[in-house]
């Protein structure tokens, strides 16, 4: 760990913060929502298939620490887990509250006469199209900074379900926001004068005279005074556990051409709204700021497969090959290709988070390359090729891909994915120079940051104003 710290200190920007100066385990700490659901990390639950259900460089982290191992699920830490204490205090004046107001229209189309229940928004539907970057200067200046990458999770919708004190209220305390953070956190983005821009702008192939392709960083073309921004989300899949703790459901299309959140409120009644999910909320954010994206950008949603992908269970069982089970999961490919088109259509993208979040770190190369054959099988022949792979936990392939090429790393690479993304305290990246390919590390937005790494993320927000006070009582460093 210390050679690696070395290293990252040794290859970081001159403007960047140092990371010699604070060893914070975050790839290890920053585990995402299958860790929640109490799934293991060698392939998803058996049977979850059931119709029931060069640019710049500024650091890098390490592998995950063994000694943070006690932090990959909630239950591990059950016997040091402070009692989870829910303040009735609203939250700060600053932070946008969110709404879910009475007004109707027509819904959508859905696949039950429940799901007609409730279709609530704070504004007119608008037009389907592709948002442009109309309000944009007709001036554009080459960009040569950082260009900074920053990731959430599913937001949380409902926080009195999230942090009712159930058994996975402290991992959803530390690796989510709550809707009201999250609106916060994009109105600061915007005020701070970032513009989202495409992850696959930010760098090309290119072949060389020698007849060999490398990975090359592009200079992005922005307006005066914009600085940019990749914005993507983990586990964009609604995993069953998210229905029990103050979550939507799934995304859908509606009558209008838009993308909305289907789900059901605390008292179980079906609610379908733009202003309860990351993807609709960023969507509805753009078309009211159209200047806050290039070319209609919009982020990268990282997908793992086994329990399907964006609310739709998508998956093969290993234990139900009956015919009613293989009806009920192409009826769920049947009603997801449209919200697929859809997100296409509007600015996103997509990446591979692997089909089982597995820890790439340890496992085998036969293990990599199964879960590689089934994400393509049942995942990526929905979404279309990608060349962008997500690393559950951080954990890297081959337990270090920034400074050493691996097999596993050969292997993903050669399957065609050219940017590998970890996790970290800055926004690092590095071009292999023995490799086509990209290596870099996000920043995390989520509630470990809010409350103990308020001054790295000053440049994006500040979290004494975006904290949301129906958090329990773990406590803040600021």
């Amino acid at each position: 760990m210390a050679k690696g710290l070395q290293m990252a200190k040794d290859e970081r920007s001159t403007t960047g913060p140092s990371r010699a100066a604070r060893a914070l385990p975050v790839v290890a700490a920053l585990v995402c929502a299958l860790a929640l659901s109490g799934c293991g990390t060698g392939g998803g639950p058996a049977g979850s298939s059931s119709p029931g259900g060069a640019a710049t460089t500024s650091g890098v982290a390490t592998s995950r620490p063994a000694s943070a191992s006690s932090r990959l699920s909630p239950s591990a830490t059950a016997t040091s887990t402070p009692t989870a204490r829910v303040t009735t205090t609203a939250p700060p004046a600053s932070v946008p509250t969110a709404t879910r107001p009475a007004t109707t229209a027509t819904p959508p189309p859905a696949t039950t006469t429940a799901d007609r229940a409730t279709w609530t928004s704070t504004a007119a539907p608008t037009s389907a199209a592709k948002p442009s970057s109309a309000g944009l200067s007709a001036t554009l200046v080459p960009y040569t900074g950082v260009v900074e990458n920053l990731f959430f999770h599913p937001v949380i919708a409902y926080p009195e379900v999230a942090f009712n004190g159930n058994p996975k209220t402290q991992g959803l305390d530390e690796y989510m926001v709550t809707v009201p953070e999250y609106d916060a956190m994009l109105a600061s983005l915007y005020a701070k004068n970032y513009i989202l821009v495409d992850w696959n702008d930010v760098w090309s192939e290119k072949v060389g005279a020698d007849g060999h392709a490398a990975m090359a960083a592009n200079t992005l073309m922005l307006p005066p005074g914009k600085k940019p921004l990749v914005l993507n989300f983990d586990d964009v899949n609604y995993y069953q556990y998210m229905r029990d703790t103050g979550f939507t459901f799934k995304l859908i299309v509606g009558d209008d051409g838009n993308l909305w959140s289907w789900g059901l409120d605390p008292q179980g009644k079906v609610v379908i709204s733009q202003d309860l999910d990351a993807i609709t909320i960023l969507d509805k954010f753009v078309r009211a700021h159209p200047d806050f994206s290039l070319n209609g950008a919009k982020g990268c949603l990282n997908l793992t497969g086994y329990e399907g992908i964006l609310g739709y269970r998508t998956q093969t069982s290993t234990t139900d090959t009956s015919a009613a089970a293989a009806a009920y999961r192409q009826s769920q490919i049947n009603a997801v290709k449209p919200v697929i088109a859809k997100l296409k259509k509007t600015g996103w993208t997509f990446a591979s988070h692997t089909w089982g979040h597995i820890d790439l770190a340890h496992a085998s190369l036969d293990a990599v390359k199964a879960d590689c054959d089934r994400w393509q099988a049942e995942v990526g022949s929905l979404i279309g090729p990608t060349r962008i792979f997500v690393y559950p936990y951080g954990a890297r392939l081959d337990g270090g891909d920034a400074w050493s090429t691996g097999p596993a790393l050969q292997y993903v690479q050669s399957l065609g994915f050219r940017v590998f993304a970890s996790v970290g305290d800055e926004s690092f990246s590095r071009i292999k120079p023995d490799l086509d390919a990209v290596v870099c590390d996000r920043m995390h937005a989520d509630g470990i940051t809010l409350r103990h790494d308020r001054d790295r993320y000053l440049k994006f927000y500040d979290a004494k104003l975006v904290f949301d006070n129906r958090r329990p009582d773990y406590g803040t460093d600021w």
